[in-house]
């Protein structure tokens, strides 16, 4: 079985009005997503669907942690992240070319929709752009002799005094003439 069919929304048999449904991501899910930021974690998917005569509007509420390597120990370590969002789904015989990042258009024979993909989309953009440990080299995952090696390099480096050679000496120069 794949692993998203679990994420297929039959919307057809539900009556007007607000329905809710509950998703639990775990690791098969990233495994999915081919180039994931995130491998492994585990989230909780509320989705509140609200049923219209011609749309539905999804309001997604994630919370949960994902595993990030650190952009500074390169540990694994967990993140946790919170995010909502909401998707605008309209029905048309028309041109299904019109759909955007909020609102996507399907055709009135539709029966069901996959959400994988939008699920994907929110957890990644909760993910914060730099991925660092909260404490780094105080946590059990994080990667101690990276750090070592990065403090060792970093301490021999000598600071760039020589300002004989410095565009700034070049416009004192002029400057003073």
């Amino acid at each position: 079985m794949k692993p998203l069919k679990l994420f297929l929304l039959p919307f057809t048999g539900l009556k007007l009005g607000n329905h809710q449904f509950e998703y639990k991501i775990d690791n098969t899910f990233f495994e999915a997503f081919e180039y994931s930021i995130a491998k492994t974690g585990d989230c909780n998917i509320l989705l509140n669907l609200e049923k219209q005569e011609t749309m539905l509007i999804l309001d997604f509420n994630v919370e949960g942690n994902v595993f990030l390597t650190c952009d500074k120990c390169l540990g694994n370590y967990p993140q946790a992240i919170s995010a909502k969002d909401r998707l605008i789904v309209k029905f048309s015989h028309e041109d299904l070319s019109n759909s955007t990042d909020e609102v996507v258009v399907l055709s009135k024979n539709e029966s069901e929709f996959d959400i994988s993909f939008f699920i994907y989309e929110i957890i990644n953009l909760a993910i914060p752009y730099v991925s660092v440990c909260e404490n780094p080299g105080k946590l059990a995952f994080c990667d101690i002799e990276v750090l070592n090696k990065i403090q060792t390099l970093s301490a021999n480096k000598e600071p760039a005094n020589d300002t004989t050679n410095s565009p700034w000496e070049i416009l004192k120069n002029i400057k003073n003439n």
